[in-house]
């Protein structure tokens, strides 16, 4: 470990960077589907299936892209990763026809899951332990800055220089991308090192599934309102549709802070800062609920959870790698895809409870119960933890 912290961010700038061409062009696509479905002739809700293709590729991928580069060191894992996501996004600017749009965004989408949980392992390994999370969240910066930035500004450029173009600003991010991790990450750390067997049943252990289950329901809960924000904020709260990107853009900045705050929070207190983070979401939830009907109510209700939400990232990625010891780059990387579950999830849940009848206005208070439920697995772990700790401090115990 580098002994001066002053070098430090450059690498996980690199990191960094990379994240924010992966957010962009993972949420960039929602702002292209009317362009994207005329250019292909299909309808809009069809051109949407590219957003939940993108989630289950992450699922999917998380997996299958951690055994194949298990063996890697990591900087040259980190690197491949870089390519594969270059090629997808070079396959989605090119794409002849909306079979093969969806292809390149699934193969896109194999490169998520690995480059976030090896990332986040370098990017926590090559700090002091007091800051590590803090250093997973200055990682995470560039995905919360692709939602604040990248999204807004590809949306803006696809709509004036046609949906393509935003992909092929996307490849050029990944180049430079690319090079900053080829010169500022060090090389010389290793990949894993023990057998994938023994670590996929290191995997199995309740202690590293139950903060994986935690990151999923906190993704559910998200997911399940901000799936169908838009016409929350249209149809209940009254926003134009131009009002809604000022709330959006707003509800970025507030996840944004809530992501650095989280990391440096989670490095003093890492479970107090998430109950305390789960705590505040379900109350904001609450409150989004009770002031949706008024606009000016709804803005800061909407900053505050946004940021709440994103507090709970670096903790949970941090708590998973912690407790596979023995199998970090794998757990970190499936912990990506339990999140990207949690969307696919999260978007089911609210859209079915829209078909059997609920209101948008309802949505809230459903979610309210998925982080009710997160909440309630990690008071049970903290319960544990401390009748471990009583216990050993008994003698003949």
């Amino acid at each position: 470990m580098p002994k001066d912290f002053a070098v430090l961010p450059l690498p996980i700038l690199a990191l960094a960077v990379a994240s924010f061409g992966i957010g962009t062009t993972e949420f960039v696509i929602m702002g292209l589907l009317p362009e994207v479905a005329q250019s292909f002739g299909v309808t809009i809700p069809q051109a949407g299936y590219l957003v939940s293709g993108y989630a289950m590729g992450v699922v999917v991928g998380a997996p299958i892209v951690a055994i194949a580069t298990a063996g890697l060191p990591r900087k040259t894992a980190l690197l491949a990763l870089m390519a594969v996501f270059l090629a997808g996004n070079l396959g989605c600017a090119l794409a002849p026809s909306y079979a093969l749009l969806m292809t390149a965004r699934i193969l896109t989408a194999f490169a998520h899951g690995a480059f976030f949980g090896i990332g986040a392992v370098v990017a926590r390994d090559l700090v002091p332990r007091e800051r590590r999370t803090q250093a997973v969240s200055l990682m995470f910066a560039g995905l919360t800055l692709a939602n604040v930035l990248g999204v807004p500004l590809g949306t803006a450029l696809g709509q004036v220089a046609g949906w393509r173009s935003t992909f092929w600003a996307v490849v050029a991010i990944g180049l430079a991308a690319g090079l900053a991790i080829q010169l500022c990450v060090p090389t010389g750390l290793p990949g894993t090192r023990g057998r994938l067997a023994s670590e996929f049943r290191a995997l199995g252990r309740w202690p590293v599934l139950r903060p994986m289950l935690i990151s999923t329901l906190s993704s559910v809960s998200f997911f399940t309102v901000f799936t169908y924000i838009t016409p929350f904020l249209t149809g209940v709260s009254g926003f134009s549709p131009r009002g809604v990107t000022g709330v959006l853009f707003s509800a970025g900045l507030g996840l944004t802070i809530g992501n650095l705050a989280g990391g440096h929070l989670a490095d003093r207190s890492p479970m107090a800062t998430i109950i305390g983070s789960f705590l505040g979401i379900v109350a904001a939830l609450l409150a989004l609920a009770a002031v949706a009907h008024d606009p000016v109510l709804t803005v800061p209700v909407m900053v505050l959870w946004s940021g709440l939400v994103f507090a709970l990232v670096s903790p949970l990625q941090i708590w998973v790698v912690e407790a596979a010891t023995d199998a970090p780059n794998l757990a970190s990387t499936l912990n990506q895809g339990a999140f990207n579950l949690g969307n696919a999830v999260g978007a089911w849940i609210g859209g079915t409870a829209l078909t059997l009848g609920a209101s948008y206005r309802e949505l809230p208070l459903i979610a309210a119960a998925m982080s009710l439920a997160g909440l309630g697995l990690v008071l049970t772990a903290v319960s544990r933890r401390r009748h471990e700790v009583a216990s050993a401090s008994v003698p003949g115990a």
